[in-house]
């Protein structure tokens, strides 16, 4: 019967599986031995509750398909303009030159005193409180002298979820959020007896061509011959004749 090679390292890595989990059978022991060589990590994607390979296969299969990310535009407007050419009236903080327009703001009358009664800058006091000191003007002259022209807006490419629809910077933070919130791992062993979520169909062909009789069977004899799993290969075969046993 063939055998199969096992390192070294890989050798440590079963006995410590095998020390930790004690009422592991050959093909739970046999899955985890899989997932080290090959160095799979399976992971689910929760929200399509499919279980994929890798993260790596899983973001592959998703961006070839453009449905993990899409690239947006968006335009980045700069702040309002406290002053325009229709302003017609302006109240104006004398200590920090704060203004506010007649129609750039709904009550600005009400927004210079509370700015003023607040004002750091202003020091001057009545009766122990700031003065609520202001200038006002209609002169259009002077209300020229307030506007500044504002910054046109600018276009931008942003990148948004094609699983939350959230806009990021770049691709790489879709990704890390996607990593982060949908994904969960799930060790190899577990994933072929579970039935709550399907498994991608090139993960689920590789398992079932590895779990073929004769490859589980050229497992147990390779490590049959390692006298550190002498005890456990024991504990395998009893079990198999209580299995018989049940069975007749």
């Amino acid at each position: 019967m063939a055998t199969v090679a096992i390192s070294g390292t890989l050798k440590d890595e079963l006995l410590k599986f095998l020390k930790k989990n004690r009422k592991a059978d050959i093909v739970t022991t046999y899955l985890f031995f899989l997932e080290k060589k090959f160095n799979i990590s399976p992971v689910l994607f929760i929200r399509d509750k499919m279980i994929y390979q890798s993260q790596e296969d899983l973001i592959k299969n998703l961006e070839s398909q453009g449905k993990l990310w899409r690239e947006t535009e968006i335009k980045i407007q700069y702040g309002q303009q406290s002053v325009n050419e229709q302003t017609t009236k302006i109240y104006i903080c004398p200590f920090t030159g704060k203004v506010f327009g007649d129609n750039t703001h709904p009550n600005p009358q009400d927004a210079i005193y509370d700015w003023v009664s607040k004002c750091p800058e202003n020091k001057e006091r009545v009766g122990g409180l700031k003065a609520k000191r202001f200038f006002v003007s209609e002169d259009p002259e002077v209300i020229k002298n307030y506007i500044v022209k504002r910054k046109e807006p600018i276009t931008k490419i942003v990148y948004s979820s094609a699983v939350t629809g959230k806009l990021y910077n770049s691709k790489q933070a879709v990704i890390e959020d996607f990593v982060k919130n949908q994904l969960k791992p799930i060790p190899l062993e577990e994933v072929p007896n579970q039935n709550r979520f399907q498994i991608e169909e090139h993960f689920l062909a590789f398992i079932q061509k590895q779990l073929e009789e004769s490859k589980i069977n050229a497992f147990a004899e390779t490590l049959s011959g390692i006298e550190e799993f002498a005890s456990f290969i024991d504990q395998w075969l009893e079990e198999e004749k209580d299995e018989a046993s049940d069975s007749e």
